[in-house]
C-alpha cells in the first residue's frame, strides 16, 4: 500500500496569486542570468514561475510514482556528471526572443549557468540533455554491405554503427511568442488551452503574469552526424531531415506510409553527408530532428481509425480520397502545424540547410519562413516507396509536396489504389 504520510492534507489550487521569491523570466535575454531560470517545481511552490511541470507527458508517470509511494515528492536529481557531452551555442538566435518560443535554449546548461540558484535552494531542472550514442540500423548495415556507404572508423564503424551526438528536448512554451506564431491573441490561446485540456491548468486564465508553459506533450530528439559546431557554419554543407514520429512505420515497419524508409534514407544521406570526402562522403555535417507528433499529431487511435475508414470506403483506398477520409474522422487533415518546428534548428545555430531531405511543403515553408536558407531538396527514391504507400505519396504530391517529376493529376489520383484490409 502506498505511503501517504507525506501527502498534504489539503489541496493546493493553482488559481490563486503566486508567492514571493519566484525568479522573473525575461524571454530572449542575452544571458541566462538576465533571462532567469525555468522553475516548474511542485515542492516549494513559491518558487514556481511557470505553468505546468517538467518532463512533459512523463509528469503524469511521476505523479503515479509519488502516489504509489515509489518516489518521494521532495526528490531532486543529483546532476553530477550529467553535463552535455558537446557544447551547443550560445548563438545569436538565442538573443532573439522570436526565434525560439517552444524550447529553452539554456535548458541543457542549467546545472552550470544556474549553479548559484540551485545551491540557494531553487529546484531548477534541465529540459535538454546532450549525449553520445551509436545508432545501428539494418538499412545502414545493408548500405555498407552493398557499398553505398564506406566505413571510415570515425563516423561509421565496420559493423555499420553510426556514431552520433544526440539531444533530447522537452517543450517549454513562451505563450506570447507561440500566440504570435499562430496568428492569434495570447488571451485566446490561453483560454482555448485551458478549455480543451478540461481545465487542467487554471493558471492559463488566472495568472497572466506567468508567460511560460510546460505542456504535457512529447518533445523531440535530435541526432547529429559530425561536429555539432559545424551546424552553425553555413560554409559547411548540412544535410538534414525534420521527421515527425510514426510508431507503426518507424518502429514496426508498417508499409502503409513512407515514414521509416524516408527516415532511414535520410540517415544514410546524413552519414554520407558528414563523412570525409576520402571515404566517399561530402565532408559536411548531418542532422535528424525527430518530433513526437504521432499520426500528424492526431494520435495513433485516430490514425488507425482513419486506416479502417480508408480501406472500407466504397471504391477502396484511393489517393483522391486520402485527405478526405482523415478529415472525416479527425475534423482536420493535419494537426502538426509546423510553425514551432524551426525552433530546434535555431537552437543549433542553423542558418542554411544545403540538402533538405524532405518533400513536405509545410516543413519547407516553415523553415524558410523562419529565415533559414534551403538549397537542394532531396525526395525519397521511388524504389523505397512501399506499394501500399503510393496512395499517400501521390495524394501529398498533388497537394503541394515537392517532386522532381510530374505532379499526379485527378485521373491518376483515382487510379492510385491501396490494398484492402484483408
Amino acid at each position: 500500500m502506498a505511503d501517504t504520510t507525506s501527502a498534504p492534507r489539503h489541496i493546493r489550487l493553482t488559481s490563486h496569486s503566486g508567492g514571493v521569491g519566484a525568479p522573473p523570466i525575461h524571454w530572449g535575454a542575452a544571458t541566462p542570468a538576465e533571462r532567469g531560470p525555468i522553475v516548474g517545481t511542485t515542492t516549494t511552490r513559491a518558487h514556481r514561475n511557470v505553468i505546468g511541470t517538467h518532463s512533459g507527458s512523463y509528469s503524469v508517470y511521476r505523479a503515479l510514482a509519488v502516489a504509489a509511494g515509489a518516489l518521494k515528492r521532495e526528490h531532486r536529481a543529483d546532476l553530477t556528471n550529467t553535463s552535455p557531452t558537446d557544447l551547443i551555442g550560445p548563438y545569436p538566435q538565442w538573443r532573439d526572443g522570436s526565434k525560439m518560443v517552444s524550447l529553452d535554449p539554456w535548458g541543457a546548461a542549467v546545472a552550470d549557468v544556474y549553479r548559484a540558484e540551485i545551491a540557494a535552494g531553487l529546484d531548477i531542472r534541465p529540459t535538454i540533455a546532450v549525449t553520445k550514442a551509436h545508432v545501428i540500423l539494418p538499412e545502414v548495415i545493408e548500405a555498407v554491405q552493398k557499398g553505398r556507404l564506406k566505413p571510415d572508423g570515425k563516423l561509421l564503424t565496420a559493423n555499420g554503427a553510426a556514431m552520433v551526438t544526440k539531444a533530447a528536448i522537452e517543450p517549454v512554451w513562451y505563450l506570447p511568442g507561440v500566440a504570435k506564431r499562430f496568428g492569434c491573441s495570447e488571451t485566446d490561446l490561453r483560454r482555448v488551452l485551458f478549455e480543451e485540456t478540461g481545465g487542467m491548468y487554471p493558471e492559463l486564465v488566472t495568472r497572466s503574469d506567468l508567460e511560460v508553459f510546460l505542456p504535457p506533450i512529447g518533445g523531440q530528439t535530435i541526432y547529429i552526424f559530425g561536429n555539432p559546431r559545424d551546424l552553425a557554419t553555413p560554409e559547411v554543407e548540412l544535410t538534414a531531415r525534420v521527421h515527425d514520429e510514426c510508431n507503426g512505420s518507424d518502429v514496426f515497419g508498417s508499409d502503409i506510409c513512407t515514414c521509416r524508409p524516408y527516415l532511414t534514407h535520410a540517415i544514410e544521406e546524413c552519414i554520407r553527408g558528414a563523412q570525409p570526402k576520402e571515404a566517399g562522403g561530402r565532408g559536411g555535417v548531418g542532422l535528424i530532428a525527430y518530433s513526437r507528433k504521432e499520426g500528424r499529431a492526431l494520435g495513433e487511435v485516430t490514425k488507425f481509425l482513419v486506416y479502417n475508414a480508408r480501406k472500407r470506403q466504397v471504391g477502396g483506398d484511393t489517393a483522391d480520397q486520402y485527405f478526405a477520409r482523415t478529415e472525416c474522422v479527425a475534423g482536420v487533415q493535419d494537426m502538426r502545424f509546423q510553425e514551432l518546428m524551426p525552433d530546434v534548428l535555431h537552437w543549433l545555430g542553423v542558418r542554411k540547410i544545403h540538402r533538405l531531405v524532405s518533400m513536405s511543403n509545410m516543413k519547407y515553408d516553415a523553415i524558410t519562413g523562419s529565415g533559414i536558407e534551403v538549397g537542394e531538396r532531396v525526395n525519397i527514391p521511388d524504389e523505397l516507396i512501399p506499394a501500399d504507400a503510393r496512395v499517400e505519396m501521390d495524394a501529398k504530391m498533388a497537394a503541394g509536396y515537392f517532386t522532381p517529376g510530374a505532379v499526379p493529376d485527378a485521373e491518376r489520383l483515382k487510379q492510385t489504389k491501396g490494398r484492402g484490409l484483408s
